[in-house]
C-alpha cells in the first residue's frame, strides 16, 4: 500500500469522523452518558433467546498451537520470560517457523485459508444446537479483520481466505431469521509503550511476563515486526499514535461493520476502559442512532464497568451469577477447557456440562454466548459438532422449559454450591458436577407454569424432590413432562414429590418437569 493511499484513507476517516458527529447532533442519542442511557440495555428478543454462539477464527487458528494468545507469546524469548504457562510458545515457533522477527505473525495469513469456509452450513449448525443468535468475532486482539475492510489491507477479504467472513456469516444468519452478533477485542491492539519498552521488559523480566505490556497485544521489541516502521504491518500490530489508532483502527472499524452489516448485538471483550472515554461515548450514540434508522432493537454488551450498566448488557466471561439478577445478563464460555481458538490438542467437554451451564444461566436471568473454536481451513472438528448437535437435541424436546421463561421466585435448589462471578473465579466453574438432586427453576412469562429441571438423570421411579414449593405446594394442579406426559406426584409437608419418569437419550442428561 502507497503513503498517498494511507494519507487518502486517513483524510477519508477524518471526513467520516466529523460527519458522524454533525449528524449526531440531531439524532436521538447524543455521546454522553445521560443521553445514551435512554437506551434499553436489553430487548425482548434477547431476554427470549437464551443461547447465542460466537466462534474465534483467524490467522491465530494457523498455528493451532497453545491459544488464541499464539500472536502475543510468540515474540517473548522464553530465554527472557520464564516461568508462565505459554513460555514454551516462542521455542514452538522457533522450531517450527523460524525465529519471529524472520517470520513475524503477518507471515500466517496466507496460510490462513478457509477454504472450507461454508456459512450456510455452519448457519444450520447454529440452527441444530439451538441457537437464536450468532455470528463471529469480527477481530480479536490482532488486528486481522474478518470483514470486506476499506481501512485495513489486513482483512479477511483481500487476504488469506479472501472471503467476507463477516459479510457471507451474518447473510445466512438472516436467512434463517437468526439475529446476529459481531464482537470485538481490538482494544487491545494498540501497542501502548513504545517510550518504555526497556522498563517493561527491565521490570518483568523476572516476574510474570502476562504484566509486562499489559494492555497491548504486542510487545514493541526493536528488530520484531511489531516495531516495524513499514506503513501496512504497523496497521496489523498497533504500531501507531495512539490519535491516529483510535479514529482509525478502533471507532473507524466498527463504523464500518454498523454500517454495512446491521449487527443486532455488539459484544465487548475486557480492556475498552482502556479506550478514551469520549471514543466509546461516540461509538454507543453512533450504534444506537444507526439501529434507531433500521427500526432495530439492538443490544451492547460489555464487561467489568468499561460501560456504564444502565444502557448495556453485563457480560462475564467463563463464570456466572450465583442468584437470579434484576437485570439481563450474559456469560461468554466456550465449548473447550482451554483455548478459545483451535488447537491440535484441545479438549471438548461433554455436552452435559454445557447443558448444565445453561440451565443455571437461564435460571437466574441470564443468557449464554457459547464459543466455537473451528480449524484454520474452515472445518468444525467433529467433536465440537457432537456436542453442539447434542446440546441441540435436548432443547428440541425441552425448549419449552427455556426460551422465552423468565426468572422464578427462586432460582436453583439442591447440594452444588455456585461459585463467585468473575473471571477469577473461572476454574472453580469448570470443575463443577452437578447431580439429579440440583434443580434449576424457569417460569413461563405468563406465570402460571413453572419449570423444573434436573441437572443429571434421576433414577426412573425415584422421587424428584422440590422444595422450592413450600409457599406454593398448595396451588400446584398438574405435574406432567413437555412432552405431555404426566407424572406421579405427591404433597409431602412443604416438598413436592415428583415420580422420576423412565429416561431417554436426551432425559439422560436432565429431565424437565412442568408445574402448574
Amino acid at each position: 500500500m502507497t503513503q498517498r493511499k494511507l494519507l487518502g484513507m486517513c483524510a477519508a476517516l477524518c471526513l467520516l469522523g466529523g460527519a458522524q458527529l454533525q449528524a449526531a447532533e440531531t439524532a436521538p442519542y447524543q455521546p454522553t452518558w445521560e443521553s445514551l442511557a435512554g437506551h434499553q440495555p436489553a430487548p425482548e428478543w434477547l431476554k427470549d433467546a437464551k443461547l447465542g454462539i460466537y466462534f474465534h477464527w483467524g490467522v491465530y487458528s494457523v498455528p493451532a498451537y497453545r491459544t488464541e494468545w499464539y500472536p502475543r507469546w510468540m515474540f517473548y524469548d522464553s530465554a527472557i520470560f520464564t516461568n508462565f504457562n505459554c513460555s514454551d510458545v516462542f521455542k514452538h515457533h522457533v522450531e517450527t517457523y523460524g525465529h519471529p522477527s524472520k517470520f513475524g505473525y503477518h507471515d500466517f495469513v496466507p496460510m490462513f485459508t478457509g477454504e472450507h469456509f461454508n456459512p450456510e452450513e455452519w448457519a444450520d449448525l447454529f440452527v441444530k444446537t439451538g441457537a437464536k443468535f450468532a455470528g463471529p468475532v469480527a477481530e480479536h486482539h490482532d488486528g486481522f479483520a474478518m470483514w470486506a475492510s476499506k481501512i485495513t489491507p489486513w482483512n479477511a477479504k483481500d487476504r488469506g481466505p479472501h472471503r467476507d467472513v463477516v459479510g457471507e456469516m451474518l447473510a445466512a444468519l438472516k436467512k434463517r431469521e437468526m439475529k446476529t452478533i459481531t464482537t470485538f477485542h481490538h482494544e487491545r491492539n494498540l501497542q501502548r509503550y513504545k517510550e518504555t519498552w526497556k522498563q517493561e521488559l527491565e521490570k518483568w523480566a523476572q516476574k510474570s511476563p502476562r504484566k509486562s505490556f499489559p494492555n497491548s497485544h504486542f510487545p514493541y521489541i526493536p528488530g520484531m515486526p511489531t516495531a516495524s516502521e513499514d506503513p501496512e504491518l504497523r496497521m496489523l500490530y498497533g504500531n501507531m499514535p495512539e490519535a491516529e489508532w483510535l479514529e482509525k483502527m478502533w471507532l473507524g472499524k466498527l463504523v464500518e461493520v454498523i454500517d454495512a452489516y446491521q449487527p443486532d448485538i455488539i459484544w465487548f471483550d475486557s480492556w475498552l476502559d482502556c479506550i478514551p472515554e469520549n471514543y466509546r461515548q461516540r461509538f454507543c450514540a453512533y450504534y444506537l442512532n444507526a439501529a434507531a434508522k433500521w427500526n432495530k432493537e439492538v443490544a451492547i454488551v460489555r464487561k467489568q464497568d468499561d460501560l456504564p450498566i444502565g444502557f448495556t448488557v453485563n457480560d462475564h466471561e467463563k463464570s456466572r451469577e450465583p442468584n437470579i439478577q434484576p437485570a439481563l445478563w450474559m456469560s461468554d464460555d466456550t465449548v473447550s477447557t482451554d483455548s478459545w481458538s483451535y488447537t491440535a490438542d484441545m479438549k471438548i467437554k461433554p455436552v452435559a456440562d454445557v447443558l448444565y451451564s445453561l440451565l443455571d444461566i437461564v435460571s437466574k436471568n441470564g443468557v449464554l454466548l457459547l464459543n466455537i473454536s473451528p480449524k484454520a481451513d474452515g472445518t468444525i472438528p467433529d467433536d465440537q459438532r457432537q456436542l453442539m448437535l447434542g446440546l441441540g437435541a435436548w432443547l428440541k424436546k425441552n425448549g419449552e422449559a427455556v426460551y422465552s421463561t423468565r426468572p422464578w421466585i427462586i432460582a436453583a435448589e439442591g447440594p452444588t454450591s455456585s461459585p463467585k462471578a468473575g473471571l477469577n473465579h473461572s476454574v472453580e466453574f469448570l470443575k463443577l458436577k452437578y447431580s439429579a438432586q440440583d434443580i434449576r427453576y424457569t417460569a413461563a412469562k405468563n406465570g402460571k407454569t413453572v419449570y423444573a429441571i434436573t441437572l443429571g438423570a434421576p433414577q426412573p421411579g425415584e422421587p424428584i424432590c422440590l422444595n422450592g414449593f413450600a409457599k406454593q405446594i398448595d396451588q400446584i394442579k398438574n405435574v406432567r413432562l413437555l412432552n405431555g406426559q404426566k407424572l406421579d406426584w405427591k404433597k409431602d409437608g412443604t416438598t413436592l414429590r415428583v415420580t422420576a419418569p423412565a429416561t431417554d437419550e436426551t432425559l439422560a442428561l436432565a429431565v424437565a418437569v412442568e408445574l402448574q
